[in-house]
């Protein structure tokens, strides 16, 4: 027993040297190959298992013909470790400069096309973040490109909204001026109305910059849809006489909510009005309010007669306004971008779909 203990001890005392060895020469190398670091680490073990065998061979004093059996042994094992060691650091360093060219395309712009070869499991592990990372990226620079482009196109459209009410106003005031207004009262009028479009486009760019800076204050309190609702209707109701358009109170469930009751009456209104101006004359605009599994759902659905697929997910961007055909005369596609914004606000959701005859939109806002 005591001889068994003495051939640990000495067999441990040469591994440890060994081993001590082989860590310093990993610390030194750790910024080299994946190879250089496998290549050490079969080299250490084999070396631990050879400096230990010397250790106990020279302890027990073996014959130089055994002692020169037990190394050429040894010696032949760390030459087959080693090739091995090499082989498999060369094929995981390959496949990784695979995935970081392939990582390269995707950072420089392009996506990501996973390596086709066999990896290891943390490889291929690494690969699929990658991957979902490539999506998300790419998900990222599409609604990039497209809120550019909303912002564009809202630019130019302020632009000329703007533009032609200057006009008529410096027109109208000139004209009021030079005393060569027939009808001044009528001038008079017609400036105050389209000072009040003006101020009602800068309002709307305003309320817009608070959603978006982050800075959109609100008062919640509990009220009841129904009163929401109620009072929207009551708001919408001269616009619609003035289209033709009837205005249908549907299910409308008493349901408490708790939002701030002025910016939700404004994404009514919002909705309301952008039913009203696109649904022809003896259309209908109805609304509607129920209770859903995920919190209250109110609805708003016209006779507009569909908006086009592609245009479904652009909706509620800044400065959309749909086809040419379906532009209304006034406005900067300020209003639904609003409307997203304040229901995001308060926790909720904005959706748009396509239905028999015209869209509806959506609101879901959690239960109070």
């Amino acid at each position: 027993m005591t001889d068994l203990l003495l051939i640990a001890l000495f067999a441990f005392l040469g591994a440890a040297a060994a081993g001590l060895l082989g860590a310093c020469a990993l610390r030194l190398t750790r910024h080299r190959s994946l190879v250089v670091s496998l290549s050490i680490v079969a080299a250490v073990a084999v070396t631990a298992m050879l400096a230990g065998t010397l250790v106990v061979a020279w302890a027990m004093f073996l014959s130089p013909h055994d002692l020169s059996v037990v190394t050429t042994v040894v010696a032949m094992a760390a030459v087959v470790s080693l090739v091995t060691a090499m082989l498999l650091g060369r094929w995981v360093a390959a496949r990784s400069r695979e995935l970081t060219l392939a990582a390269r395309s995707f950072g420089d712009g392009g996506t990501f096309a996973a390596p086709e070869a066999p990896a290891t499991a943390e490889l291929a592990a690494l690969t699929r973040e990658l991957a979902a990372t490539s999506a998300k990226l790419d998900s990222s620079r599409k609604r990039e490109r497209a809120l550019e482009t909303s912002r564009r196109e809202l630019v130019a459209w302020i632009s000329h909204d703007l533009r032609t009410p200057l006009a008529g106003l410096r027109a109208m005031s000139e004209a009021l001026e030079d005393g060569m207004a027939a009808d001044s009262p009528r001038y008079l009028r017609q400036i105050r109305t389209e000072v009040g479009r003006m101020n009602d486009m800068v309002g709307d760019l305003f309320e817009l910059s608070r959603i978006h800076a982050g800075s959109l204050a609100l008062t919640p309190t509990r009220v009841s849809v129904y009163d929401l609702v109620g009072d929207a209707l009551a708001g919408a109701d001269p616009l619609a006489r003035e289209h033709g358009v009837r205005l249908v109170g549907g299910r409308i469930e008493e349901v408490p909510v708790e939002v701030d009751g002025k910016e939700m009456s404004r994404v009514l209104g919002n909705l309301l009005i952008n039913a009203i101006r696109r649904t022809p004359a003896d259309g209908t605009v109805a609304v509607a309010a129920h209770r859903a599994p995920d919190g209250v759902v109110l609805s708003v659905t016209d006779g507009c007669g569909g908006i086009p697929e592609e245009d479904l997910p652009r909706v509620f961007d800044t400065g959309w306004r749909g086809s040419h055909a379906r532009t209304p005369p006034a406005g900067a596609g300020l209003g639904l971008a609003i409307v997203r914004g304040i229901v995001e606000a308060h926790a909720g959701r904005a959706e748009v779909r396509n239905v028999t005859g015209g869209c509806c939109f959506e609101v879901t806002l959690p239960t109070a």
